[in-house]
């Protein structure tokens, strides 16, 4: 994904908002980027992780969401970042509205893509950070491994996981997605 430079215009959610909903971007720091369909494999990793997750929480407080969803992370300094994340969690319900996550999910799942990688590995990283995403999953379909980001002590701890592991969550605890089945073809 590639930030749009046409102009010098910082947007913010009140832009966003008015636009064709058929466009897909988000807005990161008032940038606007825009985003392109996945592939058939993202799909099919975005929708075996979604159907594990959804599977663990029913009953349970938390609900699990699936891009696109919006998600405003800065809405108390300039409401200038909207993302969708292609997979969220979200476990405190007055965090949600009508339109979608007002601030931090819980937990934060990234699939790459060849357009998304920096995004995904940089300026989002930095974004979920700040706004205090509890766990942040990149997933790389290509390693078919995924890097697994807690927040601890305002600083993100990594692990990594690969096909061959079955990979808990440390937010829902008792979560253990199986990624045999995720990355399976």
């Amino acid at each position: 994904m590639e930030a749009l430079q046409n102009d010098d215009k910082h947007y913010t959610w009140a832009d966003y908002i008015a636009w064709d909903e058929k466009i897909r971007c988000e807005l990161i720091d008032g940038m606007l980027y825009m985003m392109t369909a996945p592939s058939v494999m993202h799909q099919n990793i975005c929708g075996s992780l979604f159907y594990q997750l959804f599977d663990f929480l029913k009953g349970k407080p938390c609900k699990v969401f699936i891009a696109p969803f919006d998600v405003r992370l800065d809405i108390d300094k300039g409401d200038d970042t909207v993302v969708q994340p292609d997979i969220l969690v979200v476990c405190d319900k007055e965090k949600l509205d009508q339109k979608g996550c007002l601030g931090a999910p819980d937990l934060v799942v990234e699939i790459l893509s060849p357009s998304s990688g920096t995004l995904d590995k940089v300026l989002k990283f930095n974004k979920y950070l700040q706004a205090g995403v509890r766990e942040y999953w990149i997933v790389d379909p290509d390693s078919k491994a995924v890097n697994v980001y807690v927040l601890e002590n305002g600083k993100y701890v990594a692990s990594a996981y690969s096909e061959e592991d079955s990979m808990p969550s440390h937010v829902l605890e008792g979560c253990t997605i199986t990624l045999a089945d995720v990355f399976a073809e």
